[in-house]
Parts: C-alpha cells; structure tokens; sequence
C-alpha cells in the first residue's frame, strides 16, 4: 500500500529533523569541548536522542507504511507530533545559531 500524503509530509518532516540536528550536534559537541558543562552535554544528549529518534521514524515510515496506511487519524495524529517537533527544534537550532 502507498504512503498517504498525510504520512509522506510525516515524513518529509523527520527527514528535516534529522538534516537540521546535524549542525545542533556539531555546535553543541563544540561548546562541550570548549566548555565542559553539564547544560551542554544534556542538549548533546538530547539532540542526539531526537536524532535517532527520528532517523528511526525515517525508516520505519518507508520500511512499514502499510503500518501507518490503515487509520486517517492515525496519519493526522503523526503529522501533529512531527510538525510539533520540528517547530521545536527549529525554534532551538535558531537561537543556537544566533
């Protein structure tokens, strides 16, 4: 069974999740090593967490589609949390960069 487009945006928003922690990753390991805090190693922790988190999404989405195929208010529910997320950790790479 096809992706629906709810699931492929689901999707796409993951894929951009883990494209955007990359650089949150490489900053935060640079201010640990610099640094050395405790603060900073919890957002290398976190960053890294939701990295795999959805890097596994990914997979999952294109390796079980059929799993996520069968219910609409499943597909909205998983777009809301992915959209969710990135809102968040664009909010949070953004004040990083700055």
């Amino acid at each position: 069974m096809a992706m629906g487009p709810l699931i492929q945006a689901a999707s796409g928003l993951a894929l951009l999740n883990v494209l955007i922690l990359l650089p949150l990753i490489g900053v935060w390991i640079r201010n640990y090593s610099t640094f050395r805090t405790n603060l900073v190693a919890g957002l290398v922790v976190f960053a890294l967490a939701m990295f795999a988190e959805n890097a596994v999404a990914v997979y999952f989405f294109f390796s079980m589609a059929s799993f996520y195929a069968g219910d609409p208010h499943v597909q909205q529910a998983v777009l809301v949390l992915r959209s969710l997320q990135f809102v968040a950790i664009a909010v949070l790479t953004y004040v990083t960069m700055k």
